[in-house]
Protein backbone atom coordinates (compact mmCIF):
# COMPACT_ATOMS: atom_id res chain seq x y z
CA UNK A 1 0.00 0.00 0.00
CA UNK A 2 0.93 3.27 -0.79
CA UNK A 3 0.09 5.24 2.43
CA UNK A 4 1.99 5.20 6.08
CA UNK A 5 4.54 2.49 4.29
CA UNK A 6 7.33 3.71 6.41
CA UNK A 7 6.09 5.58 9.04
CA UNK A 8 3.51 4.67 11.56
CA UNK A 9 1.23 6.90 12.98
CA UNK A 10 0.60 7.95 16.48
CA UNK A 11 -0.61 5.19 18.69
CA UNK A 12 -3.59 4.64 21.50
CA UNK A 13 -0.45 4.87 24.39
CA UNK A 14 1.22 7.70 22.93
CA UNK A 15 -2.45 9.74 22.44
CA UNK A 16 -4.12 9.18 26.08
CA UNK A 17 -0.42 9.79 27.57
CA UNK A 18 -1.15 13.61 25.83
CA UNK A 19 -4.53 13.92 25.95
CA UNK A 20 -6.23 11.94 28.98
CA UNK A 21 -9.11 14.62 29.82
CA UNK A 22 -10.52 17.87 28.22
CA UNK A 23 -8.57 20.44 29.97
CA UNK A 24 -5.29 19.07 28.55
CA UNK A 25 -7.13 18.83 24.78
CA UNK A 26 -8.36 22.69 25.77
CA UNK A 27 -4.67 23.87 26.28
CA UNK A 28 -3.04 21.81 23.35
CA UNK A 29 -5.71 23.26 20.69
CA UNK A 30 -4.98 26.80 22.54
CA UNK A 31 -1.31 26.68 22.14
CA UNK A 32 -1.81 25.72 18.43
CA UNK A 33 -3.88 28.40 17.65
CA UNK A 34 -1.51 30.61 19.98
CA UNK A 35 1.09 30.36 17.49
CA UNK A 36 -1.21 30.84 14.19
CA UNK A 37 -2.71 34.13 16.07
CA UNK A 38 -6.18 35.23 16.66
CA UNK A 39 -7.55 38.42 14.99
CA UNK A 40 -10.58 40.28 16.90
CA UNK A 41 -13.87 39.44 14.48
CA UNK A 42 -14.51 43.28 15.10
CA UNK A 43 -11.95 45.50 14.71
CA UNK A 44 -8.98 42.85 13.32
CA UNK A 45 -6.72 43.72 16.34
CA UNK A 46 -4.80 40.93 16.93
CA UNK A 47 -3.36 41.53 20.62
CA UNK A 48 -5.85 39.81 23.21
CA UNK A 49 -5.72 39.12 26.71
CA UNK A 50 -6.30 35.68 27.81
CA UNK A 51 -9.88 34.82 29.99
CA UNK A 52 -9.20 31.23 31.21
CA UNK A 53 -12.40 31.25 33.39
CA UNK A 54 -14.70 31.98 29.74
CA UNK A 55 -11.88 29.96 27.93
CA UNK A 56 -12.07 33.56 25.96
CA UNK A 57 -9.84 36.08 23.87
CA UNK A 58 -10.39 39.72 24.87
CA UNK A 59 -9.56 42.10 22.62
CA UNK A 60 -6.92 44.69 24.11
CA UNK A 61 -8.63 47.29 21.64
CA UNK A 62 -12.07 46.86 21.48
CA UNK A 63 -12.24 44.56 24.43
CA UNK A 64 -14.52 42.52 21.92
CA UNK A 65 -14.44 38.56 23.28
CA UNK A 66 -13.16 35.48 21.14
CA UNK A 67 -13.93 32.50 22.37
CA UNK A 68 -11.71 29.33 21.84
CA UNK A 69 -13.87 27.50 19.12
CA UNK A 70 -14.61 30.77 17.29
CA UNK A 71 -13.77 30.91 14.05
CA UNK A 72 -12.72 27.15 14.15
CA UNK A 73 -14.38 23.95 12.66
CA UNK A 74 -15.57 23.63 16.01
CA UNK A 75 -17.49 26.79 16.24
CA UNK A 76 -20.96 26.06 17.22
CA UNK A 77 -20.53 22.22 18.08
CA UNK A 78 -21.29 21.28 21.81
CA UNK A 79 -19.52 17.97 21.32
CA UNK A 80 -16.23 18.40 24.44
CA UNK A 81 -12.44 19.15 22.84
CA UNK A 82 -12.14 15.48 24.20
CA UNK A 83 -14.38 13.97 21.55
CA UNK A 84 -12.38 15.92 18.70
CA UNK A 85 -9.26 15.04 19.63
CA UNK A 86 -10.24 11.31 20.20
CA UNK A 87 -12.03 11.60 16.18
CA UNK A 88 -8.97 13.44 14.88
CA UNK A 89 -7.00 10.69 16.12
CA UNK A 90 -8.64 8.12 14.45
CA UNK A 91 -9.12 9.92 11.27
CA UNK A 92 -5.46 10.17 11.29
CA UNK A 93 -3.91 6.87 13.19
CA UNK A 94 -4.94 4.68 9.95
CA UNK A 95 -4.70 4.59 6.50
CA UNK A 96 -8.09 2.93 5.95
CA UNK A 97 -10.11 5.80 7.84
CA UNK A 98 -13.11 4.95 9.75
CA UNK A 99 -17.01 5.96 8.97
CA UNK A 100 -18.69 7.93 10.90
CA UNK A 101 -20.79 5.49 12.16
CA UNK A 102 -18.02 3.43 13.39
CA UNK A 103 -16.62 6.76 15.19
CA UNK A 104 -20.19 6.76 16.75
CA UNK A 105 -19.13 3.18 18.53
CA UNK A 106 -15.52 3.87 19.19
CA UNK A 107 -16.55 6.79 21.15
CA UNK A 108 -19.44 5.42 22.66
CA UNK A 109 -22.09 8.20 21.93
CA UNK A 110 -25.69 8.01 21.53
CA UNK A 111 -26.48 10.56 18.67
CA UNK A 112 -25.00 9.94 15.24
CA UNK A 113 -26.02 13.54 13.49
CA UNK A 114 -23.08 15.48 15.92
CA UNK A 115 -20.66 12.50 14.88
CA UNK A 116 -21.42 12.87 11.31
CA UNK A 117 -21.36 16.63 11.06
CA UNK A 118 -18.24 16.90 13.20
CA UNK A 119 -16.03 14.01 10.40
CA UNK A 120 -17.58 16.14 7.53
CA UNK A 121 -16.02 19.31 9.20
CA UNK A 122 -13.06 17.67 9.25
CA UNK A 123 -12.78 16.00 5.96
CA UNK A 124 -13.76 19.76 4.71
CA UNK A 125 -10.71 21.22 6.55
CA UNK A 126 -8.15 18.65 5.08
CA UNK A 127 -9.38 19.50 1.75
CA UNK A 128 -9.25 22.97 2.33
CA UNK A 129 -5.59 22.95 3.63
CA UNK A 130 -4.59 20.83 0.85
CA UNK A 131 -6.02 23.49 -1.46
CA UNK A 132 -3.13 25.74 -0.34
CA UNK A 133 -0.73 24.22 -2.30
CA UNK A 134 -0.45 23.48 -6.09
CA UNK A 135 1.46 20.89 -8.25
CA UNK A 136 4.69 21.68 -10.51
CA UNK A 137 6.96 20.00 -12.54
CA UNK A 138 6.06 17.02 -14.26
CA UNK A 139 2.06 15.89 -13.50
CA UNK A 140 0.33 12.94 -13.80
CA UNK A 141 -3.15 12.93 -15.24
CA UNK A 142 -6.00 10.58 -15.10
CA UNK A 143 -9.48 10.55 -14.53
CA UNK A 144 -11.18 7.37 -12.48
CA UNK A 145 -14.67 6.37 -11.95
CA UNK A 146 -15.75 5.90 -8.39
CA UNK A 147 -19.25 4.35 -7.25
CA UNK A 148 -21.99 6.32 -5.74
CA UNK A 149 -25.65 5.47 -4.74
CA UNK A 150 -27.96 6.59 -6.98
CA UNK A 151 -29.79 10.01 -6.81
CA UNK A 152 -33.29 9.91 -6.20
CA UNK A 153 -34.36 10.47 -9.82
CA UNK A 154 -31.89 7.42 -11.04
CA UNK A 155 -33.61 5.17 -8.18
CA UNK A 156 -36.65 5.87 -10.17
CA UNK A 157 -35.44 5.64 -14.11
CA UNK A 158 -33.65 2.27 -13.39
CA UNK A 159 -34.74 -0.88 -14.54
CA UNK A 160 -35.58 -3.39 -12.04
CA UNK A 161 -32.16 -5.91 -11.39
CA UNK A 162 -29.76 -2.87 -12.06
CA UNK A 163 -29.45 -1.97 -8.39
CA UNK A 164 -28.87 1.58 -6.63
CA UNK A 165 -25.51 2.56 -7.23
CA UNK A 166 -23.50 4.60 -10.28
CA UNK A 167 -20.62 6.73 -11.14
CA UNK A 168 -18.55 9.32 -10.31
CA UNK A 169 -15.72 10.90 -13.07
CA UNK A 170 -13.15 11.87 -10.36
CA UNK A 171 -9.79 13.72 -11.76
CA UNK A 172 -6.44 12.30 -10.26
CA UNK A 173 -3.50 14.26 -10.44
CA UNK A 174 0.32 13.18 -9.62
CA UNK A 175 3.34 15.47 -8.92
CA UNK A 176 6.37 12.72 -10.39
CA UNK A 177 9.57 13.47 -10.90
CA UNK A 178 11.86 11.04 -13.18
CA UNK A 179 15.03 9.64 -11.29
CA UNK A 180 17.66 7.42 -12.96
CA UNK A 181 20.01 5.09 -11.09
CA UNK A 182 23.37 6.50 -11.84
CA UNK A 183 24.83 2.72 -11.54
CA UNK A 184 21.98 1.06 -13.55
CA UNK A 185 20.86 3.46 -15.69
CA UNK A 186 17.26 2.42 -14.57
CA UNK A 187 14.71 5.08 -14.78
CA UNK A 188 12.07 5.29 -12.25
CA UNK A 189 9.15 7.81 -11.68
CA UNK A 190 8.96 8.82 -8.10
CA UNK A 191 5.68 11.34 -6.69
CA UNK A 192 5.47 13.87 -3.84
CA UNK A 193 1.82 15.27 -4.40
CA UNK A 194 -1.49 14.15 -5.13
CA UNK A 195 -5.37 16.11 -5.80
CA UNK A 196 -8.13 14.66 -6.42
CA UNK A 197 -11.37 16.44 -7.81
CA UNK A 198 -14.78 15.46 -8.66
CA UNK A 199 -15.93 16.48 -12.13
CA UNK A 200 -19.25 17.93 -12.88
CA UNK A 201 -19.06 16.25 -16.24
CA UNK A 202 -16.88 15.18 -19.12
CA UNK A 203 -16.61 18.37 -20.79
CA UNK A 204 -13.40 20.05 -21.49
CA UNK A 205 -13.88 23.49 -19.96
CA UNK A 206 -14.00 21.21 -16.50
CA UNK A 207 -10.60 19.57 -17.62
CA UNK A 208 -9.20 22.44 -18.38
CA UNK A 209 -10.72 24.79 -15.47
CA UNK A 210 -9.33 21.60 -12.44
CA UNK A 211 -5.87 21.75 -13.81
CA UNK A 212 -5.53 25.23 -13.95
CA UNK A 213 -6.67 25.58 -10.32
CA UNK A 214 -4.24 22.96 -9.35
CA UNK A 215 -0.78 24.08 -10.85
CA UNK A 216 2.02 26.35 -9.70
CA UNK A 217 2.25 28.38 -13.60
CA UNK A 218 2.31 27.24 -16.82
CA UNK A 219 6.35 25.10 -16.76
CA UNK A 220 4.64 22.34 -16.27
CA UNK A 221 5.10 19.29 -18.26
CA UNK A 222 2.16 17.25 -18.19
CA UNK A 223 0.85 13.04 -19.11
CA UNK A 224 -1.80 11.98 -19.92
CA UNK A 225 -3.79 9.43 -21.85
CA UNK A 226 -5.66 10.48 -25.31
CA UNK A 227 -8.68 11.38 -23.87
CA UNK A 228 -10.73 13.97 -26.12
CA UNK A 229 -11.15 15.80 -22.55
CA UNK A 230 -7.99 16.88 -22.77
CA UNK A 231 -7.54 18.60 -26.31
CA UNK A 232 -6.82 21.92 -24.64
CA UNK A 233 -4.09 21.26 -21.89
CA UNK A 234 -1.65 22.07 -24.21
CA UNK A 235 -2.74 25.84 -23.96
CA UNK A 236 -1.72 26.04 -20.14
CA UNK A 237 1.32 23.99 -19.85
CA UNK A 238 4.72 24.25 -21.34
CA UNK A 239 4.40 20.71 -22.50
CA UNK A 240 1.67 17.90 -22.76
CA UNK A 241 2.41 14.30 -23.61
CA UNK A 242 -0.34 12.06 -24.37
CA UNK A 243 -0.42 7.77 -25.13
CA UNK A 244 -2.96 6.24 -26.01
CA UNK A 245 -4.33 4.50 -23.26
CA UNK A 246 -3.19 0.81 -22.61
CA UNK A 247 -1.19 -1.55 -19.95
CA UNK A 248 2.10 0.33 -20.41
CA UNK A 249 0.83 3.32 -20.00
CA UNK A 250 -1.01 2.09 -16.83
CA UNK A 251 2.13 0.98 -15.27
CA UNK A 252 4.67 3.05 -16.66
CA UNK A 253 3.68 6.83 -17.91
CA UNK A 254 0.64 7.25 -15.45
CA UNK A 255 1.75 4.49 -12.91
CA UNK A 256 1.10 6.60 -10.05
CA UNK A 257 -2.32 8.24 -9.99
CA UNK A 258 -3.53 4.57 -11.29
CA UNK A 259 -2.08 3.59 -7.65
CA UNK A 260 -3.85 6.40 -5.78
CA UNK A 261 -7.17 5.40 -7.84
CA UNK A 262 -6.91 1.76 -6.84
CA UNK A 263 -5.87 2.21 -3.32
CA UNK A 264 -8.76 4.83 -3.24
CA UNK A 265 -11.63 3.08 -4.37
CA UNK A 266 -10.16 -0.54 -2.03
CA UNK A 267 -10.33 2.03 1.05
CA UNK A 268 -14.12 3.34 0.03
CA UNK A 269 -15.49 0.07 -0.39
CA UNK A 270 -13.83 -1.39 2.34
CA UNK A 271 -14.64 1.50 4.74
CA UNK A 272 -18.05 3.02 3.77
CA UNK A 273 -21.63 1.23 2.84
CA UNK A 274 -22.70 4.00 0.95
CA UNK A 275 -21.49 7.34 -0.65
CA UNK A 276 -23.89 10.08 -1.91
CA UNK A 277 -22.07 11.82 -5.03
CA UNK A 278 -22.83 15.63 -3.05
CA UNK A 279 -20.26 13.91 -0.26
CA UNK A 280 -18.21 12.21 -2.40
CA UNK A 281 -15.36 15.28 -2.56
CA UNK A 282 -15.01 15.68 1.21
CA UNK A 283 -14.19 11.35 1.32
CA UNK A 284 -11.18 12.19 -1.33
CA UNK A 285 -10.28 14.89 0.56
CA UNK A 286 -9.34 13.14 3.63
CA UNK A 287 -7.93 9.99 1.63
CA UNK A 288 -6.01 12.82 -0.44
CA UNK A 289 -4.84 14.78 2.56
CA UNK A 290 -2.76 11.34 4.47
CA UNK A 291 -1.57 10.26 0.78
CA UNK A 292 0.20 13.52 0.54
CA UNK A 293 1.36 13.31 4.40
CA UNK A 294 2.37 9.35 4.08
CA UNK A 295 5.40 10.04 5.81
CA UNK A 296 4.79 12.30 8.58
CA UNK A 297 4.09 9.56 11.10
CA UNK A 298 2.85 11.36 14.46
CA UNK A 299 3.05 14.93 12.89
CA UNK A 300 -0.38 13.95 10.94
CA UNK A 301 -2.01 14.36 13.80
CA UNK A 302 -0.44 18.26 14.88
CA UNK A 303 -0.96 19.12 11.62
CA UNK A 304 -5.03 17.70 11.35
CA UNK A 305 -5.32 19.91 14.86
CA UNK A 306 -4.41 22.99 12.93
CA UNK A 307 -6.03 22.12 9.98
CA UNK A 308 -8.87 22.07 12.40
CA UNK A 309 -8.45 25.86 13.57
CA UNK A 310 -7.58 27.77 10.14
CA UNK A 311 -10.26 25.38 8.10
CA UNK A 312 -13.13 26.78 9.25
Amino acid sequence: MLIFRKNKGMNIFSFTAHFDSEESCRNHFKEERDKIGVHCKRCGHNKHYWIKSQWSYECKQCRSRTSLRSGTIMQSSNLPFLVWYKTMFLLSATKKGFSSKEIQRQLGLKRYEPVWAMVHKLRKAMGKRDDRYTLEGMIEMDEGYFTIEASEFQHKTQKAGRGSKTKANVMIMAESTVLEDIDTGKVERQCRYFKAKVLDDHKVDGTDDTLKNNIDDDEIIVFSDKSTSYVNIADYVEIHITEKSDKQTTTETLKWVHIAISNAKRNFTGNYHKIKRKYLQLYLNEFIYKLNRRYFGERIFDRLVIAGITGL
